[in-house]
């Protein structure tokens, strides 16, 4: 491996803006509004919306590309795949059932055991770019670096502290014990499952 190859691997590459083909832009700048998400400031010519919580923002214009309106597909990674489902129903978009991978296929309703990644629900905009909503709790191994957490939002954390409750009253159970370094076992589940590192024991 070159010296620049080492460099460019080390090197934080973020990504930030997602191109979005639409053929009217102000129709598409009132239906992303609609769905709550935050207009940001951008040079003439540019409309940018960030959904809540997002790292990764869209961008769409008359000459941003020449892409057909309504080719992009894009996830929209939500903690609660039915939460997420009513709060964009609320905002009038028609969107799916949940549904969730079978060994024949598609099957409807969020999966049993609800498991990561395997939950999920689509919509469009008005063009035809569709969104899907999946739902994850616990990532895989590396996809979050180890030691670190965070939560895009209120939900979000309330979510990944009941688990934490349920797992730790498990974890009482299994000890015979009351664990009164309950927060040190808490932030450690916590930080685990979103690193997709095994729990505490």
């Amino acid at each position: 491996m070159s010296a620049t190859d080492a460099a460019s691997r080390d090197m934080d590459q973020k990504l930030e803006v997602i191109v979005l083909p639409v053929a009217d832009v102000d129709r598409a700048k009132e239906f992303y509004g609609r769905l709550g998400w935050r207009l940001d400031q951008t040079p003439p010519g540019i409309v940018q919306f960030t959904p809540p919580g997002s790292g990764c923002s869209i961008q769409f214009g008359p000459t941003l590309t020449v892409a057909s309106p309504g080719s992009a597909k894009a996830y929209l990674i939500v903690a609660d795949v039915e939460a997420a489902r009513r709060a964009v129903t609320a905002a009038g978009v028609r969107v799916s059932e949940i549904f969730h991978p079978g060994p024949a296929g598609m099957v409807n309703g969020p999966d049993p055991e609800r498991r990561s990644y395997l939950s999920r629900a689509t919509f469009t905009d008005p063009d035809g770019n569709e969104w899907l909503l999946q739902e994850i709790t616990t990532r895989l191994p590396g996809r979050i670096t180890g030691g670190t957490t965070s939560y895009a939002s209120t939900p979000d954390l309330a979510g990944a502290l009941r688990r934490a409750a349920e797992a730790h009253g498990e974890h009482e159970k299994r000890t015979g014990a009351t664990d009164p370094n309950w927060p040190d076992w808490y932030a450690t589940f916590m930080v685990r499952e979103q690193t997709g590192e095994e729990p505490p024991t």
